[in-house]
């Protein structure tokens, strides 16, 4: 970064004193909570984070530092459940993301799913191509039957998430079809479930600093040394057989 955008030691100092200010608003939140999910505790939690993302940002721009700590944003957890108590309705959010690892066997899936609907003729045919044959194995399996059979379509999974939200009523048909996931009420996410590759990683992470751990070396027996040293003595004074005996 240049030194005409860099920022000031004043403006370091006064993001230092934002951190602090919002580090004794969240513990007097916190002592004053009126229950689990206490919406203040969440709004100064939140007001935590930011304060101290901004700090992080211009303590290592000015110094080329960082901050010892990590406090997760706001977009990492949900503020508490403000829904119906006994929903009428719920709406099921899913994403999943893959990569294409092998467009071939994508390409030849989509081939033999053209070739036996008699519905698509030559000139229509879209598997020639990775968006056509996309759009025909889509077309053609539900996304469940995908997820369970991604590399059968030369598919590689990547993260993925699930939330369930609840609703007074059920939605009028059509209501949300063009924009699905823009009118989400994060205070009415029942539960949420994610899996990503990040999780893996800090398991195998765990796994591997167990493995640098070596056993140590058992103690050699002496004693046992001991006795082949002694029996070495004995057999060197025995007197050799005479063959002729």
């Amino acid at each position: 970064m240049s030194d005409a955008v860099q920022p000031t030691a004043a403006e370091v100092r006064a993001a230092a004193e934002a951190v602090k200010t919002a580090l004794d608003r969240h513990l007097a939140a916190v002592e004053r909570r009126s229950g689990e999910d206490d919406p203040a505790v969440y709004e100064a939690f939140n007001e935590l984070a930011a304060a101290a993302e901004v700090y992080d940002e211009l303590l290592y721009d000015r110094y080329d530092e960082v901050t010892p700590f990590e406090i997760p944003g706001a977009e990492d957890s949900l503020p508490p459940y403000t829904g119906p108590e006994e929903p009428n309705a719920l709406s099921v959010l899913i994403r999943r993301d893959y990569s294409v690892a092998e467009p071939q066997r994508l390409l030849a899936h989509a081939q033999r799913i053209e070739a036996a609907d008699d519905d698509i003729g030559d000139d229509t045919a879209a598997s020639g191509t990775v968006h056509g044959a996309l759009g025909i194995l889509f077309g053609e399996f539900e996304a469940d039957e995908i997820a369970s059979r991604h590399k059968e379509f030369g598919l590689e999974e990547g993260d993925s998430t699930l939330w369930v939200t609840a609703a007074d009523e059920p939605a009028d048909p059509g209501e949300w079809l063009e924009a699905p996931f823009e009118q989400i009420d994060a205070q009415r996410v029942v539960c949420r479930f994610d899996v990503s590759a990040v999780f893996d990683d800090e398991i195998d992470d765990v796994d591997d600093e167990t493995e640098d751990v070596e056993d140590e070396p058992e103690p050699e027996d002496e004693t046992d040394e001991l006795e082949l040293d002694a029996d070495l003595d004995e057999d060197e004074d025995l007197e050799p057989l005479d063959a002729d005996r």
